[in-house]
């Protein structure tokens, strides 16, 4: 069992408590932690000077019967999802695959949110940078903490969750998309929306001098210098323009790059 002592005590080891942070979690690789996830937040708050997390908001989105091309999706297939989509509001949970620990964040009481209505960002002691985000620039929450010297912390998951990159590849010049979300009043087009992140694990060798980890529980846990992650993936695109891609054969996004 993983009590709020030891996931403190372990936190500390990183060394982030004058540090923002931006935090992807999974409490299940931790085991049994003793009050769960806001056990887990409490440590966290106490750990670092102030954290963001996605809270993105995938129910709000539609698939037109058509749009732009080369936008990595097939148009007009998912009628059925659009009708069980739901308007955004600043009070919509977080997409489960964001993990129990954003929507616990969420729900704080000194928690703000950003209003992006699919991929906003939740955060506490962050409101400056959470301010930066706007429709046409959804990751902008990322540079911002970059340039606060911030850092990403993984918490029990991967590469493959770390939403930095993706702010990294836009830098990088990589293929963006466009997606569409309901609001109570109309449809928005929402540019600036990111590709596949099923390869972003390969990039784990090239970010090992930038890395702190540390063994909570079951769980690793790393951390991440921001603004050092943000310069290997753009150099690594400059040399590579294919670079994190995934290698599934029905990947639209990831075919979408190739193709572009």
């Amino acid at each position: 069992m993983t009590d709020l002592i030891t996931i403190k005590t372990g936190l500390a080891k990183l060394g982030l408590t004058k540090n923002l942070v931006i935090a992807h979690a999974s409490l299940k690789a931790f085991g049994h932690i003793e009050g769960g996830a806001e056990t887990m937040l409490t440590a966290l708050l106490d750990s670092v000077r102030g954290v963001i997390m996605p809270t993105f908001t995938y129910k709000t989105m539609l698939n037109p019967e058509v749009g732009p091309p080369k936008n990595g999706i097939t148009y007009g297939c998912e009628t059925d999802l659009n009708k069980m989509a739901e308007a955004f509001s600043p009070a919509m949970p977080a997409d489960k695959m964001m993990g129990i620990l954003s929507e616990t964040l969420r729900v704080h009481p000194l928690a703000r949110r950003s209003m992006h209505p699919i991929q906003s960002f939740a955060g506490i002691n962050a409101k400056p940078i959470l301010n930066m985000q706007t429709i046409y620039n959804p990751l902008a929450p990322i540079g911002a903490l970059a340039e606060q010297d911030g850092w990403v912390l993984l918490l029990g998951v991967d590469h493959r969750v770390n939403t930095s990159i993706h702010y990294a590849e836009k830098l990088g010049g990589r293929l963006q998309f466009i997606r569409w979300a309901l609001l109570s009043d109309r449809v928005v087009e929402c540019p600036g929306f990111p590709g596949d992140s099923e390869g972003f694990e390969a990039l784990a060798p090239a970010l090992e001098k930038y890395t702190r980890r540390v063994q909570i529980g079951n769980a690793q846990v790393q951390a991440i210098h921001l603004k050092s992650l943000i310069r290997v993936v753009v150099d690594l695109l400059q040399q590579n323009p294919f670079a994190l891609l995934c290698q599934r054969p029905d990947c639209e996004r990831c075919t979408a790059v190739r193709w572009s």
